[in-house]
């Protein structure tokens, strides 16, 4: 019997934006027995999306529930703190502004 290795907070993290319930099981470190058990009661605490016959979580709700969502935000407010500008915008350049349109009769 083999399980599987429980994932760090950094590899959950690093999960799609949907990742699939076996994911959420490993991120949780529930064997896939207990995982499909709790899912199909309506027990698995958190929501889980069917998606055709894949069934995956949110990020969001997964990050939520491990009280990881306060982390990645305070590591989201550092970033930004240390740049005065938006990423991928230089000082001084000039932005985009649409040309007046009029309309004739």
């Amino acid at each position: 019997m083999t399980t599987a290795t429980p994932l760090t907070p950094e590899q959950v993290r690093d999960l799609p934006a949907m990742p699939t319930v076996k994911q959420a099981f490993a991120a949780l470190n529930i064997g896939p027995t207990n995982g499909y058990a709790l899912v199909k009661a309506g027990d698995f605490p958190i929501e889980v999306v069917p998606l055709g016959r894949a069934f995956r979580v949110r990020k969001a709700d997964l990050l939520d529930f491990l009280g990881l969502s306060e982390t990645a935000a305070s590591e989201v407010q550092s970033a930004a703190a240390t740049s005065d500008d938006a990423p991928g915008v230089q000082p001084g350049a000039p932005s985009e502004q649409s040309a007046p349109t009029s309309a004739s009769k």
